[in-house]
């Protein structure tokens, strides 16, 4: 694998796991508990459908075969997506759908941020612009954790077994391969062992706030940087590209 293949596959991963994440959001839009929260989920969905957007464009212009970001997104199958587990798990109940995204934005935030001083500028442009928006994200879901892992027994219940849950296929997110290796000495990319050791401190903190414990590590579920997912990426991409491939050829 050459420096342009490595990167070609990293954006796809960013820009898979985006998309999927946003995917999932989008699926609120409508369902939201409150109508603030509703507005809420379905902004940081457009947040992270656009993020998706600029590096499936930029995996198009490294590949070299005029293929666009919709062609990423609805013509290509299960196995050739990249996104990591945790995003396409279903919703749930509101608290599941709050962990993940916890999860994944506090992921977002260190990534982001020693990946701004990517020597990929457009790489690192990209992370200095979506920093702001998962900035937000962070604050929107820990404040959401806290509040309703110190509320009611409840309330408190159902984050905790979401937590639970959910652990399995967190470490699937900093897992590291050729790929990266080659990004990493380049300097386009970072380490992620020292992304994950920023991410469990910062879950760490919010737990403790949120009065909620922090799952023990356990059998972990890996495979998304192989194109390797769970049963639900399937399901969810059959319902996403249902209208391109019916009709390949539309336009509005």
């Amino acid at each position: 694998m050459n420096k342009e293949q490595a990167l070609f596959r990293y954006c796809l991963r960013l820009g898979d796991t985006s998309l999927i994440a946003g995917h999932r959001l989008s699926e609120w839009c409508g369902h939201g508990p409150i109508l603030e929260e509703d507005i809420a989920m379905t902004n940081i969905a457009l947040d992270l459908v656009g993020q998706s957007r600029t590096m499936l464009q930029h995996a198009g212009k490294i590949e070299g075969k005029a293929r666009t970001e919709d062609d990423f997104a609805y013509l290509r199958g299960e196995r050739e997506f990249y996104n990591a587990l945790l995003v396409e798990q279903p919703n749930g109940d509101f608290a599941v759908t709050l962990v993940k995204n916890f999860f994944f934005s506090v992921f977002n935030y260190f990534l982001y941020s020693e990946l701004q001083n990517s020597k990929d500028e457009t790489m690192a442009a990209f992370a200095a612009k979506s920093l702001k928006e998962v900035s937000y994200h962070l604050r929107h879901t820990s404040d959401w954790m806290v509040r309703l892992g110190d509320g009611t027994e409840e309330s408190h219940s159902r984050v905790q077994k979401a937590l639970n849950d959910l652990w399995m296929f967190t470490d699937d997110l900093f897992a590291m391969d050729e790929t990266d290796e080659i990004l990493i000495k380049d300097g386009s990319t970072v380490d992620l062992s020292g992304v994950k050791l920023k991410w469990q401190q910062k879950v760490k903190e919010v737990l403790e706030e949120a009065t909620l414990k922090m799952p023990q590590d356990g059998w972990m579920q890996k495979g998304s940087k192989e194109g390797k997912h769970s049963e639900h990426l399937g399901y969810l991409l059959a319902e996403m590209q249902s209208l391109p491939r019916a009709y390949p050829n539309a336009t509005w």
